[in-house]
């Protein structure tokens, strides 16, 4: 397997993003420079960026791209997490085929070299923000693709703040199915008094019972009394399915950890994840009818719509407005606005986190008018 570090070219642009400004997404065609095969059942892809889009998608470590294409004549959308540094000049994603995956089977399958697709320039919150004077503790929880985002986050940090230091905690079915294996080793040979890699299988024993099964809340808390001490990691970061993400929410925070210190990108919206939802849905009083306003890269979309039925994107899209979106799933954060004027109500928010909510935002995906008026902004 061709390694990340053999990959990095001393010439590749740097892609970090200097600030943390939220801007709407906009698709460009990329060119895919190279596929990897990671696992059998998963391959990251390169994306060649032309000079004049450098700036556009530069990128946080943990952010995501929404990627694009036509599939048996369907419009398809998802969006992967970029498993790259921006550090290594390159943008890449990680896309494990799922049973029944349009996409994912489309790229692990048919996807090749030298094929354009349409790539939303980088969005999400689920983030670090690298700082040279850090000396923190981070500890990572992930599940199976939920490595993806770590892979940027991990890497960028132990370059970018040498006197940090990271506990991965990473869950798979077996040593076979462990995507990016092989970068992980080699990070801890680089760094090997820095970075700790905890592997737990759930069909594989290793000698150990604390490394054998699912991450769970017990296997959150053993590894909490094993691994590290709660009280002297600065952050957590959690991705992964929505049981895995509840189970080790509610265990940190049973250990006294604060809430703020809990950093979680949900993989998928299966399953109960109500602990981990951070906007409480209402229902809307009555059906009304309300003249709704949506405002994307200065334009102004107009329809009226009622409050029950379709969604503010559903209806802005059959307006004829190009709003952004990927999962309509309440995950991805990708359809992410603000209510300048009226209310809206979401029925679901697995992203948005809370100051967020408090500040007006909401997934339009999710969201439906409860007054008259309702003005939505996606260039706050």
């Amino acid at each position: 397997m061709l390694k990340f570090f053999q990959r990095k070219k001393t010439n590749a642009p740097v892609l970090i993003k200097e600030n943390t400004e939220h801007k709407p997404g906009h698709f460009h065609l990329l060119t895919v420079g190279n596929i990897n095969r990671e696992t059998a059942d998963c391959v990251s892809v390169a994306f060649k960026v032309p000079e004049n889009l450098l700036e556009e998608y530069r990128f946080l470590p943990g952010q995501y791209l929404t990627l694009r294409t036509t599939i048996n004549g369907e419009d398809v959308r998802r969006s992967y997490s970029i498993c790259s540094s921006p550090m290594d000049g390159e943008l890449r994603v990680a896309i494990k085929e799922v049973e029944g995956g349009v996409f994912s089977t489309y790229a692990n399958r048919t996807l090749k070299e030298g094929d354009e697709l349409k790539v939303m320039t980088p969005q999400g919150n689920f983030i670090l923000q690298p700082k040279a004077e850090n000396k923190n503790l981070y500890v990572a929880f992930a599940a199976g693709s939920g490595i993806t985002p770590m892979m940027s986050i991990i890497k960028a940090g132990l370059e970018l703040e040498p006197n940090s230091r990271f506990i991965l905690v990473y869950g798979n079915r077996s040593t076979s199915s462990i995507i990016f294996r092989d970068e992980l080793d080699d990070l801890k040979s680089t760094h090997f008094n820095r970075l700790e890699v905890h592997h737990i299988l759930s069909r594989e024993d290793q000698g150990s019972d604390l490394l054998l099964g699912r991450i769970d809340g017990i296997k959150v808390k053993n590894c909490s009394q094993t691994f590290f001490d709660s009280s002297e990691v600065a952050a957590y970061y959690l991705c992964g399915p929505g049981s895995m993400i509840e189970a080790a929410t509610e265990t940190l925070q049973n250990l006294g950890v604060e809430k703020e210190k809990i950093n979680f990108e949900l993989f998928t919206a299966a399953g109960h994840v109500d602990k981990v939802d951070h906007s409480k849905p209402i229902a809307p009083v009555g059906k009304i009818t309300s003249s709704v306003t949506v405002i994307l890269d200065g334009d102004e979309t107009h329809f009226n719509m009622m409050s029950t039925g379709k969604t503010i994107l559903d209806s802005a899209l059959d307006a004829g407005a190009d709003v952004p979106f990927a999962c309509k799933g309440a995950v991805c954060c990708t359809c992410r606005a603000k209510v300048l004027e009226g209310s809206a109500v979401m029925e679901m928010n697995y992203a948005l986190m809370d100051d967020e909510v408090a500040d007006g935002y909401i997934l339009t995906c999710q969201s439906h008018p409860t007054s008259a008026k309702v003005v939505v902004s996606y260039d706050e």
